[in-house]
């Protein structure tokens, strides 16, 4: 089947984007978060958190209840409201296990007072 160079050049971005958001092996949900949005937008929903689930932590079925319990309503809300950065650099992330969307030791739960 021919395809166009329009078709083509979709195609090509598509899977540069794929690559691009995909998780770094043993990198945690909030690192992951941090570093997908400098380069995507929010569109106010937990696209990338749930890319992150389904690629890392598939059993994780909570993790979009936790989120939004925690004030957690779209991707970049939570780096605002659930999980805050214990210092300004945050690179490189300090990983975590297999299947966890813990976050590793760069990151703190929000306290909500």
């Amino acid at each position: 089947m021919n395809t166009t160079p329009a078709t083509e050049a979709e195609q090509i971005v598509r899977s540069l984007a794929r690559t691009l958001t995909a998780p770094q092996p043993t990198e945690c949900l909030p690192c992951y978060l941090d570093r997908v949005l400098r380069v995507a937008r929010c569109d106010g929903t937990l696209r990338l958190a749930k890319r992150y689930r389904d690629t890392v932590a598939p059993r994780a079925t909570a993790l979009e209840r936790r989120m939004h319990q925690s004030g957690g309503c779209c991707d970049c809300e939570i780096l605002m409201n659930v999980y805050e950065s214990k210092s300004d650099d945050v690179h490189p992330c300090q990983g975590t296990r297999k299947g966890s969307t813990s976050p590793c030791g760069l990151w703190r739960p929000v306290r909500h007072w």
